[in-house]
């Protein structure tokens, strides 16, 4: 690692998930081929590396309001309760920096609660990863940045999920991505007129429900329905509500395209009630209550933003409309609010 005192900043976009989610997780992708639409918004991950003057390696999370500090060297980091942090140093520096583990403070915050819907976890490992690929000059393209960081997420520290999220918050803006097998990807930026792109801001309502949820019991479940896929026992029911949000995926695309907001609202209510088929507790009480407010005062298509249990919920609401589920939304507990998108993916720069 550079021994200078510069400080070495990454950010990158949290994402809303259109249609297709779930298509993107392992095995359902790798036979059958996986499709989401996503697009970026204005919440991010940040992370910050420094030089450390204690001779230490400090991890920092203030928004979780958690610290940790460990000598340099690699098996210390083992004892991490910050493990996105040690995982992503792990990797890079023995990757990228010859083994050699340098006294540095890493700190990372993130706009959005863990558990959020918006693919806050990967999007963290995103930053980090692209803060770290900035401060060792490793020679790491878009498409290199995400799939290092699924591999991390994934594969080393075995954190079950898809891969549609590392992605999203590497490339940024509005895609329609395909997931095939042998790890894939084909990230593909649609062209939206901005007459489109602003009716479409303008009728997005989000809310947190006020309740994080781990996604892992969910994705394991839906990942034994998908079994059936390899020969294994599995649930059929799964697998046609998957195949039922692929082909809503592609239409979404197709209805953005064309600036079709009433026919993505009625795609959204279609893959809500199948991704609800997938497994159990995606919705909850909390969830249905919130769904049913929104459209009393005119939501016209909504879902929940993720893997389900909880997190944000995600509307589609005549932009009249909107101040009204909003109110709804937030008298009854929620926290409600308009968003903007963005179009620029994971960035880094050294102050």
């Amino acid at each position: 690692m550079p021994a200078d005192q510069r400080i070495t900043r990454a950010r990158v976009p949290l994402r809303l998930g259109l249609a297709g989610g779930g298509t993107d997780l392992s095995p359902y992708c790798d036979e059958f081929g996986g499709a989401v639409l996503n697009t970026t918004i204005d919440r991010y991950a940040y992370a910050f590396i420094e030089p450390s003057d204690d001779g230490m390696v400090h991890f920092l999370a203030p928004d979780m309001e958690m610290e940790e500090r460990f000598p340099p060297n690699m098996a210390a980091l083992e004892q991490a309760r910050l493990v996105l942090h040690a995982g992503v140093v792990r990797r890079m520096v023995r990757q990228f920096g010859r083994g050699r583990l340098s006294p540095m403070r890493v700190t990372s915050y993130v706009d959005a609660p863990p558990g959020s819907g918006l693919g806050s976890s990967s999007a963290l490992v995103v930053a980090l990863v692209e803060a770290f690929t900035s401060r060792l000059g490793a020679p790491l393209g878009p498409y290199d940045v995400a799939h290092v960081a699924y591999e991390i997420e994934r594969i080393e520290l075995c954190l079950a999920g898809g891969k549609q999220d590392q992605y999203a918050a590497t490339f940024g803006g509005t895609n329609f991505i395909e997931f095939h097998g042998g790890d894939r990807v084909i990230v593909n930026p649609l062209r939206v007129a901005p007459a489109v792109l602003n009716e479409l801001e303008t009728s997005l309502v989000i809310c947190f429900t006020g309740v994080s949820r781990r996604s892992e019991a969910i994705i394991v479940e839906q990942q034994r329905g998908m079994a059936a896929a390899t020969g294994a026992a599995g649930d059929p029911a799964v697998l046609e509500s998957l195949h039922q949000l692929k082909h809503d995926a592609v239409e979404m695309k197709e209805a953005l395209l064309r600036g079709e907001i009433a026919r993505m609202a009625s795609i959204l209510n279609r893959s809500w009630e199948a991704k609800k088929r997938t497994a159990s507790g995606i919705s909850t009480g909390r969830i249905e209550e919130m769904y049913t407010l929104a459209f009393a005062h005119g939501a016209v298509g909504g879902k929940v933003s993720g893997a389900g249990g909880g997190g944000f919920m995600m509307f589609l609401v005549p932009p009249g409309k909107r101040i009204d589920v909003v109110r709804a939304l937030n008298a009854a507990g929620g926290q409600a609010s308009g968003v903007h998108l963005t179009t620029q993916g994971a960035e880094s720069w050294s102050v």
